[in-house]
């Protein structure tokens, strides 16, 4: 039985997203730093469009996955061992600090 992953479209519109995110608030940055310098000599760096490799987003995927399961499995355990058929969000509050500090 394969594996349900991420689809690596999703997760590449997701970087692509932060990405440009990321790169308005550098070039906000630059300029109030150069309307603060008096010289306003400014930055010679090329502001370059940013792609992602596709075993990169494979690899993406799959470290997500592994992941959410993993994060839904040990809700599931604490849900289990207070007599919850389901899970809540308490559950996964209560299995975050130790899941992030695993990953």
């Amino acid at each position: 039985m394969e594996d349900i992953t991420f689809d690596s479209n999703l997760i590449c519109a997701i970087f692509k997203s932060v990405w440009s995110e990321r790169a308005l608030e550098r070039e906000k940055a630059e300029i109030n730093n150069v309307l603060d310098s008096e010289a306003g000599a400014g930055s010679s760096k090329k502001i370059r469009p940013t792609s992602a490799n596709g075993n990169a987003l494979k690899l993406s995927c799959e470290l997500l996955r592994v992941f959410v399961t993993e994060a839904i499995q040990r809700a599931a355990a604490i849900a289990e061992s207070e007599g919850s058929n389901q899970i809540e969000a308490t559950h996964l509050e209560s299995i975050l600090p130790q899941l992030l500090l695993d990953f």
